[in-house]
């Protein structure tokens, strides 16, 4: 699991690095990463430019279907109400996060999805404070 949410704060550290929110996204199948992703909302200036989003669209295109089923999502934060939408919708049904989102997380609501959280919890962490403190 580490390995995997090792390769989402790869993509959380782009975001960085673009000016966006630290948090990355990739999408796994058959222990294979078929989707990788990173916030894009200031870049892109969309509000709907989340990891998570991004990510579920490329893997939606690369398997040439909408159902994720037999896909897990690594995220490098708790998803927001909207990605949650996307996850229930693309019928993922595990996710593994970093970092509780205390403001708009709502993984609450992902009645039928396996969820793991606190992997790498340190690193992600680290980088959102970071990232905050530098805004403020």
């Amino acid at each position: 699991m580490d390995k995997y949410m090792l390769i989402a704060l790869k993509e959380a550290k782009i975001a960085y690095i673009k000016g966006d929110v630290p948090v990355g996204a990739i999408i796994v199948k058959d222990n294979k990463i078929i989707a990788k992703a990173h916030n894009c909302k200031e870049t892109n200036k969309i509000a709907t430019n989340h990891a998570e989003i991004l990510a579920i669209n490329k893997a939606c295109r690369k398997l040439k279907t909408w159902y994720l089923d037999d896909c897990v999502l690594y995220t490098t934060m708790e998803p927001c109400m909207m990605c949650c939408g996307a996850i229930m919708q693309s019928r993922i049904k595990k996710i593994v996060y970093s970092v509780e989102n205390p403001k708009y997380g709502c993984s609450s609501l992902l009645k039928s999805v396996d969820i793991v959280n606190n992997v790498c919890k340190n690193e992600s962490e680290l980088l959102l404070k970071k990232f905050f403190s530098n805004i403020r």
